[in-house]
């Protein structure tokens, strides 16, 4: 666990709905790609991808922004190294400042992390 994090459960997550989450992918020019449209997109979105793909989640809050970062299993190879990722919320405007894959080969274009939502 990283210095001044704690471990994440369901009474200590921020609130996230559907409007934040439409938000950030309209403002954000990584997520145009005519990929997301694609079949890799509807195999993350199934109902239970969540439940598998995200692993260890812990959190920081300060200042009214709220940093999450957990490690994300590869959708297609679950022996991989599993992705660190991280999101920032600012939780008094309820908006998704970022969020950021650290590892994989298409982090820099807007990887697969919005399996994270």
């Amino acid at each position: 666990m990283d210095l001044n994090f704690v471990q994440a459960d369901n009474s200590n997550l921020p609130k996230v709905d559907a409007l934040m989450v439409a938000f950030f992918f309209k403002n954000n020019a990584d997520y145009y790609a005519a990929e997301l449209k694609h079949v890799k997109t509807t195999m993350s979105g199934r109902e239970s991808y969540g439940d598998d793909a995200i692993g260890y989640v812990q959190l920081h809050r300060e200042h009214g922004l709220c940093t999450l970062k957990c490690k994300m299993c590869p959708e297609h190879k679950v022996r991989s190294k599993a992705y660190n990722v991280t999101m920032v919320i600012n939780e008094n405007e309820s908006e998704i400042i970022s969020c950021q894959c650290h590892d994989c080969a298409a982090s820099a274009g807007g990887c697969n992390m919005q399996s994270l939502f």
